[in-house]
């Protein structure tokens, strides 16, 4: 089974950058796509990024795009999300988990088991 763990997180100011990564154990992380998904508190779960198992194909959220950008190493086992120009709407927990392998990369029924997530604060 496979699991993955999110880090990275922490407390920035507005226009600042994070790099989150999610290590993945009991399996080589390359035979999956992996996305990313955020919850801020009394929020819905939200998709952030994807990116394929090849890494030739990545998906953006339209409220990240342009500062985000995900990134995978599969000789490391981990994918990075890489988040700049960070505004205070992006505060939240970021999860990253790994596609069950449907159509779509962008709902949160498309992946597998959810790890505990990495917070992300950004103060005005």
């Amino acid at each position: 089974q496979v699991q993955q763990v999110e880090s990275g997180g922490g407390l920035v100011q507005a226009g600042g950058s994070l790099r989150l990564s999610c290590a993945a154990s009991g399996r080589t992380l390359s035979s999956y796509s992996v996305g990313w998904f955020r919850q801020a508190p009394g929020k819905e779960r939200e998709f952030v990024a994807a990116i394929s198992r090849s890494g030739d194909s990545t998906y953006y959220a339209d409220s990240v795009k342009g500062r985000a950008t995900i990134s995978r190493d599969n000789a490391k086992n981990t994918v990075y999300l890489q988040m700049n120009s960070l505004e205070p709407e992006d505060t939240a927990v970021y999860y990253c988990s790994l596609a069950r392998g449907s159509s779509t990369l962008w709902e949160v029924h498309d992946y597998r088991a959810w790890g505990q997530g990495t917070q992300v604060t950004v103060s005005s």
